[in-house]
Formats: C-alpha cells, structure tokens, sequence
C-alpha cells in the first residue's frame, strides 16, 4: 500500500438487517459479501459496512451533517425505484446545470443523494 484510503463507511443503525435490504433493494451495489462476520455493499472503490447500533435513535438527529452521493448512469430509473419502495423525497430530482440530483432519505433518515453527471434524455 503506497497510502491511505477509504475502505469502507460505517453506517449504524438500531436494525442493520433492514436498512442492508433497503440499500441492496434500492441502490443495487456491484456485490454484497461478507468479511469476518460483517456484510458490506460494494460500491465499487467505496464499501458500505451496516451495523447494530442500539444506543442510537430511531433516526438520524442531524441527516445533513453526513450525505452518502451515489452517481448512477440513468437518475429517472433510480428516482422512479426509490418512489417505489417508498423513499421520503427531500429534494425532488432537478435539473442542475445539466446534471440531475434528487435527495431522499433512507429509512433511518440519513440523507441519499443520487446524481446523474453530464447528458441524459
């Protein structure tokens, strides 16, 4: 190793097993393993590790402080299965000086926003 990177990001939650299949369901990752007794999404250069916390609240206190951008190839599509599975939109999917971004929040209130960079139909 020639330095320091982001492996992984830590994402507690009072139901791990929930919020996993939310993730799995509603942003497909490239795969899902397990290591050493923990189950990780694998977005490509950035892995999501989904932990048991049970001090934490229901939902998040403070959902802006962290948000988790994911850049799709079609942001309609992902839009449209995020409104399926019933995601709370915070910031409907817009037109941002040719880009698309939508917000919404997971079912632990952490926000989520996907991105679509450059051309689309």
């Amino acid at each position: 190793m020639t330095g320091t990177n982001i492996g992984s990001l830590l994402l507690s939650s009072r139901d791990p097993e929930a919020l996993h299949d939310w993730y799995l369901a509603a942003l497909p990752p490239e795969r899902s393993h397990s290591q050493n007794g923990y189950r990780f999404l694998d977005y490509g250069s950035l892995e999501i590790l989904i932990d048991n916390r049970a001090e934490l609240a229901e939902t998040a206190a403070e959902p802006t402080r962290l948000i988790m951008n994911f850049h799709v190839p079609d942001a309609r599509a992902a839009a449209a299965r995020l409104t399926e599975l019933g995601a709370q939109w915070v910031a409907e999917l817009e037109d941002r000086n040719g880009n698309l971004f939508g917000t919404v929040a997971d079912p632990d209130g952490n926000l989520v926003q996907i991105i679509q960079f450059g051309e689309f139909d």
